[in-house]
């Protein structure tokens, strides 16, 4: 009896152990489970998280590439409302100066009107070289000033142009051929012109000569003496000859 108890506790250790190593077995599968479980949950959060450290480094590369895209508009912007400004400017400057050009127009066209009549009092009384020439310059800019299709600023273009030649005859030395009443016929004769100091004429055949006395206004006969500098001299104003020291009738300077 003795034997069989033994053997049959022997037999309930046996199974006893076997079910506590089946147990153990399980729990150890357990455990490495849920530690696979935990480490597959951990790769998964860590996936997430590259995920969104991933997307917050895209986000922010956006973000930099959109901030300099802004700074770029903001001085954009800043140079475009400058030129809007000063366009701005311009345009009241404009404004105000068309608003002013009725005023200026009331203003020039008498001035020019001055003009013309001052220029037309020099030329009558001036030395009467091109006098043909001259006089129908001063009738074409009074008949100027009386277009209403040309602009107060061409008008005053040209009236100061008819000044400005006025003023270079004064500075020149020029030949030309005109006709002259000489001792009651009509003649053929070179004209010398020296600035505003002299004008003499002769005849082409050298006969006759003379200079204008701007005193008394009228022509005064020379006699041969002169004949072979004026020759010389007609030559020198056509670029015939070089130029030389030449002996000419010059009125003496008058007390203003």
């Amino acid at each position: 009896m003795r034997a069989k108890r033994n053997g049959v506790l022997l037999v309930s250790t046996l199974g006893a152990i076997f079910t506590a190593e089946m147990v153990a077995g399980q729990a150890v599968d357990q455990i490495v489970a849920a530690e696979e479980r935990r480490i597959q949950q951990a790769q998964e959060s860590q996936d997430v998280i590259d995920g969104i450290v991933e997307e917050t480094r895209s986000i922010t590369e956006e973000y930099r590439s959109v901030m300099k895209e802004v700074d770029g508009l903001i001085v954009y912007n800043t140079l475009l409302q400058r030129q809007i400004d000063d366009q701005n400017q311009e345009l009241a400057n404009l404004a105000e100066s068309i608003d002013s050009v009725t005023v200026i127009e009331r203003q020039i066209l008498p001035l020019l009107t001055r003009m013309i009549d001052g220029l037309e009092r020099f030329v009558a009384a001036d030395v009467p070289f091109l006098i043909n020439e001259r006089t129908e310059r001063v009738n074409s800019l009074s008949a100027l000033l009386n277009r209403a299709d040309v602009t107060a600023a061409e008008k005053f273009r040209v009236v100061m142009e008819a000044w400005q030649i006025e003023n270079d005859y004064g500075r020149t030395i020029f030949s030309y051929t005109g006709e002259l009443d000489i001792d009651g016929l009509n003649r053929e004769v070179d004209f010398l012109q020296i600035g505003r100091v002299s004008l003499v004429y002769q005849t082409p055949d050298g006969e006759n000569q003379g200079v204008w006395d701007q005193a008394n206004r009228e022509w005064v006969a020379l006699g041969t003496d002169y004949r072979n500098s004026i020759r010389q001299a007609l030559r020198l104003a056509r670029g015939q000859t070089s130029p030389s020291l030449l002996l000419l009738p010059v009125p003496a300077p008058e007390e203003g």
